[in-house]
């Protein structure tokens, strides 16, 4: 099991905070020949459809040197994770979290 990131705890208690019900910690896909790990699932009932939204969170502090290293492992791990989903559970919409200053940096503009 991957160790968890520094803003682990905080980006959990804000989905709480905004409704959401973490379901997983870490939200766990086995695809038979390779399992994944993304940091979080969470769901949140909308009760205007009585149906429910399904999320699954990838957290990246980016506190490594190497800004660059970062982001590429986080882009790579996030396209792994999201085709991985698509056979797994094809309902739930995958995003990362990441801290705003490299939000601005590297993703403003992608």
């Amino acid at each position: 099991m991957p160790a968890k990131d520094k803003f682990h705890e905080l980006v959990k208690t804000a989905l709480e905070n905004q409704g959401w019900t973490i379901t997983d910690d870490p939200y766990h896909i086995d695809l038979g020949f390779v399992d994944f790990y993304i940091d979080l699932g969470a769901e949140q009932l909308l009760a205007a459809t009585k149906d429910s939204e399904k999320i699954a969170v990838e957290i990246k502090t980016f506190l490594a040197p190497s800004t660059i290293s970062e982001f590429h492992t986080a882009v790579g791990q996030f396209i792994n994770y999201r085709i991985a989903l698509e056979f797994d559970d094809p309902d739930r919409i995958l995003y990362l979290a990441i801290p705003l200053a490299i939000h601005k940096k590297f993703f403003k503009y992608s």
